[in-house]
């Protein structure tokens, strides 16, 4: 599956030095190796893209708030998540306009798939299990979306398109947002008007996974890259974007040269 940005960013970063000196492991970004794992990989981050997750949050959104039970779940996680989405498209733009990152940790902004992951996937799995009275059970099926979240945040670095504090921060961005909506919120099975009109939600998250399932192979390429990119450009002026490779550069460079370094 063609990713437009992973190309771009590992012919950026191969120049970037590598140094030992990053709290993630790295401060500069390597390209990562070619394995026989890279189409799993590229299917996978897929389901990171804003365009198959947030029609799957609207439906989860609508589901619960079908429960009076749920609804201050849903207005914590729209706040949340609204919090997060706007830090995320921040960062971004200001590394692109303005270049505004840090380099020790070579970081250029949250990564927006790992964010949107780590938001929405504990969202759709509550709605799938409030018709489940385990407590044990629901707490694996919130592990599990979590899980996939992290496997979904890490896929971001073997295909190229983030470094790991990128992904790292993304991840527990998006994460904050779920922990908000989620860390107070209760089941609705001792009501049995919510248990029936939960049912129904929890056939909604059946169907929403199967869409999930689907969406790698039959949803056109994202472009909200590209979005974000024309954001900065237009708000900065600059004619291009920063780059990673500039970010190395000038951070490579004594103070008084890189205060006076063209950006």
């Amino acid at each position: 599956m063609p990713v437009d940005f992973a190309s771009t960013a590992l012919s950026v970063a191969a120049a970037a030095p590598l140094s030992a000196t990053s709290p993630f492991g790295v401060a500069g970004y390597a390209p990562p190796p070619v394995s026989a794992w890279m189409p799993f990989w590229h299917v996978l981050t897929r389901l990171g893209e804003a365009q198959v997750l947030l029609p799957l949050a609207a439906l989860a959104v609508l589901g619960l708030w079908a429960c009076p039970q749920q609804r201050p779940v849903v207005r914590r996680w729209l706040l949340g998540f609204l919090a997060a989405f706007l830090l995320t498209t921040v960062s971004k733009v200001a590394f692109m306009g303005w270049g505004m990152g840090i380099a020790s940790w070579d970081f250029t902004g949250f990564s927006g798939h790992a964010m949107s992951a780590a938001s929405v996937l504990p969202l759709l799995a509550w709605l799938g299990l409030q018709a489940c009275r385990s407590p044990g059970v629901r707490v694996a099926g919130l592990g599990a979306a979590v899980g996939l979240a992290a496997v979904i945040a890490y896929s971001r670095l073997p295909v190229g398109a983030h470094s790991a504090s990128e992904a790292v921060l993304g991840f527990v961005l998006g994460l904050a947002a779920s922990w908000y909506a989620l860390h107070r919120a209760r089941p609705s099975v001792s009501d049995a008007s919510s248990s029936r009109v939960l049912r129904r939600s929890a056939a909604l998250a059946v169907v929403m996974l199967a869409v999930l399932t689907a969406a790698p192979w039959v949803s056109p390429p994202t472009r909200t890259h590209q979005w974000v990119t024309a954001l900065s450009l237009k708000l900065s002026g600059r004619p291009h974007p920063y780059t990673r490779q500039q970010l190395h550069h000038r951070a490579a460079m004594p103070v008084p040269m890189a205060l006076a370094a063209p950006v």
